[in-house]
């Protein structure tokens, strides 16, 4: 062998061994850039928690990449899914969030469905979310009690029969008895100014979409659903105020995705390793102290629930027995028929 051939493979055993980092491959991210769809227009609770993590989320993924938000609304965050499972191509370069709802338009077999919720590239979920009703503060309701024993018409504002906190304020007039008309609007934004107008008594919707409005003074939370966040902990909930079996059921199982309050996926086939970074990025922003202030500032609470809890949850859902999801899908069809005005069903929540 040539010497010099000899001192080639010597510097290259020495670079292995004593400079590791200077030959490894740049990390898969490194000058790329991150869109993150968001099936609702912007202003609302999805919209605002998806630009607070692309704020922070380059710090934590390898390669530092840029994150862009693309809000894609249209069907209560469908067509964002459809096009997240059908159209994009699964580098790890486009990843998405959309309504909690939308198992259950999976369930119901939705027109206009073209995904199966569990085969996504699942990262997790931002935040657990609770949905309640509430009222404007004006109006003679102060407990769910006093709402209970009213037979006043109380409008609320809403997106559609397939936004996940209008199903949730389906189910209290079916099942409580309350006489609730709804209007349909463009957005929580639209609807929060309707409120504060007094166009409409009120909305269902997620606690931390409707705080702003609660600490203002402007509406009061009077119901909330299964699971509780701090400040609502005293709350009647749903369940506890029917004595129908079936209201119940139905109340429980349209309760499990408020886990998955806020969900991100990437397309189907996405490769594990891509997963791993990106659930190891998520597990790791949602701690971040800056973020944690951000988030307090704007009350839209970060919280990360890991993927497989989130397919759990979903899994849960997705195998009620036949007579459930018949019974359930009548009353969507119920707030279907219920809704006065429709302007649009690109409601955020």
């Amino acid at each position: 062998m040539k010497l010099d051939s000899l001192r080639l493979i010597t510097l290259l055993i020495a670079l292995v061994f004593f400079f590791p980092g200077r030959i490894e491959s740049a990390p898969y991210y490194e000058g790329k850039r991150i869109t993150i769809i968001v099936g609702f227009g912007t202003g609302g609770g999805y919209d605002r928690v998806a630009r607070l993590l692309a704020k922070y989320l380059p710090k934590y993924v390898p390669g530092k990449p840029v994150f862009i938000i693309q809000n894609m609304p249209g069907a209560s965050s469908i067509i964002a899914a459809n096009t997240l499972f059908n159209l994009t191509k699964p580098d790890g370069l486009t990843i998405g969030t959309f309504d909690r709802g939308i198992p259950f338009a999976q369930l119901m077999k939705s027109e206009g469905v073209r995904f199966d919720i569990t085969k996504y590239g699942w990262i997790g979920s931002a935040s657990v979310e609770t949905s309640v009703l509430a009222l404007r503060t004006d109006l003679p309701f102060k407990t769910a009690n006093d709402l209970l024993k009213s037979k006043s018409q109380i409008i609320l504002g809403q997106s559609g029969p397939a936004d996940f906190t209008a199903q949730f304020a389906m189910l209290l007039k079916e099942f409580l008895g309350l006489n609730f008309k709804f209007i349909s609007y463009p957005s929580g934004a639209d609807i929060h100014l309707a409120i504060e107008r007094k166009e409409l008594d009120g909305r269902a919707g997620s606690y931390s979409a409707l705080k702003p409005l609660i600490l203002r003074g402007i509406v009061q939370p009077l119901i909330r659903g299964r699971f509780s966040e701090p400040g609502i902990e005293n709350l009647s909930m749903d369940q506890d105020l029917t004595s129908d079996r079936k209201g119940k059921t139905l109340m429980a199982m349209h309760s499990a995705p408020e886990r998955v309050g806020r969900p991100y996926v990437a397309p189907p086939g996405t490769p594990d390793h891509i997963l791993s970074i990106l659930r190891d990025a998520f597990a790791k922003v949602a701690k971040d102290p800056e973020l944690k202030e951000d988030s307090k500032k704007l009350m839209m609470p970060i919280d990360y629930v890991p993927a497989d809890e989130c397919l759990k949850t979903l899994n849960y859902v997705l195998s009620q027995p036949e007579d459930i999801v018949k019974d359930f899908s009548k009353y969507v069809k119920i707030l279907k028929s219920n809704i006065a005005i429709i302007r649009s069903d690109d409601l955020e929540t």
